[in-house]
């Protein structure tokens, strides 16, 4: 794990976070870029986070990166050289400071990966830029952080297969096309399928849900294609994006899903990895509010179940 900065190993679940994540921003911007910083200080104020358990990534360097993405887009981009074009389908506006924090979240994803298969469990407090592809930017998404793990992984020794079990409401178009060509990195996208993107992407497995889907029919799909999935590909590693989009109320997701939906899902799917002693890493992946505390406190449900279920393997 070079290049990052770890914490003193108290026995408290790994997590992964830099303040740089909620780099200076416009706060009017629908992209709620605050949201880490307030996700942080939710964990901390909850007693999940302390200075021994938290990680610091550095920047993701070229050689990593360049296993997911072309290497050219990646230097347009941090040197302000996208066209108009690409940057009205990214949907940020460019800065500098997006720059260093774009270039550390992937990091903090592959540590997270790698803290989860030295501990069972690790929580990522970023991550889950599904919609980038190899060559360009999309949704809000520069580099796919997903697809650089799982691509980093599948050549250490030890890790074989990794899956990418993607439960945000929108699809993970950009996990699915860089990693069509890597045998031993699987994705699983569960999304509404009237949502962005227009275009979907083939991933290895796929469910459209339909909009207005209730809690009790989209936890029985999250379960039954989540132990398909294990039984199918015995993964190594499970790259969990724990979208919050999903939630009834969130301006971009179209489903019904009720707070306890989320953590019972969130449960099920760490509790599962746990049980099976198969390593699984969480990200946070989509969720918007105008209300950015109690949106941060929507993306604090996956840390509360992990470090809830950490314990039981601490016991």
């Amino acid at each position: 794990m070079a290049n990052s900065k770890r914490g003193s190993g108290s026995g408290q679940l790994p997590l992964v976070y830099h303040p740089q994540y909620s780099c200076p921003f416009p706060s009017t911007h629908r992209f709620p870029m605050e949201k880490f910083r307030l996700l942080h200080q939710f964990v901390v104020d909850q007693g999940i986070a302390g200075k021994h358990n938290i990680w610091r990534p550095g920047p993701c360097p070229d050689r990593i990166l360049g296993l997911a993405h072309d290497l050219d887009y990646v230097h347009r981009f941090k040197h302000n050289e996208l066209s108009r074009q690409e940057l009205r389908e990214l949907g940020l506006p460019w800065s500098p400071g997006l720059v260093k924090r774009t270039l550390i979240s992937p990091a903090g994803t592959l540590l997270a990966a790698q803290l989860a298969l030295q501990h069972g469990l690790a929580c990522h407090l970023a991550g889950g830029t599904h919609h980038a592809h190899y060559d360009r930017a999309s949704g809000f998404c520069v580099i796919n952080d997903l697809a650089v793990t799982a691509a980093a992984l599948v050549r250490q020794p030890g890790v074989r297969t990794v899956l990418i079990f993607d439960c945000d409401v929108h699809q993970g178009d950009g996990t699915a096309a860089i990693l069509s060509q890597q045998e031993h990195a699987k994705t699983c996208s569960i999304h509404c399928e009237k949502n962005f993107p227009v275009r979907k992407q083939k991933s290895d497995w796929d469910i459209g849900l339909n909009p207005g889907l209730n809690d009790a029919e989209y936890l029985d799909c999250v379960r039954e294609t989540f132990l398909a999935c294990l039984s199918r590909w015995q993964p190594d590693l499970v790259l969990y994006d724990a979208g919050v989009d999903v939630w009834q109320d969130d301006p971009l997701g179209l489903l019904n899903i009720s707070l306890e939906g989320i953590a019972q899902r969130d449960q099920f799917v760490i509790e599962t990895c746990v049980n099976k002693n198969i390593p699984i890493a969480t990200v946070i992946g989509g969720g918007y509010d105008k209300d950015r505390f109690r949106l941060a406190a929507r993306h604090g449900i996956v840390v509360q179940q992990a470090h809830n279920i950490y314990q039981t393997l601490l016991a």
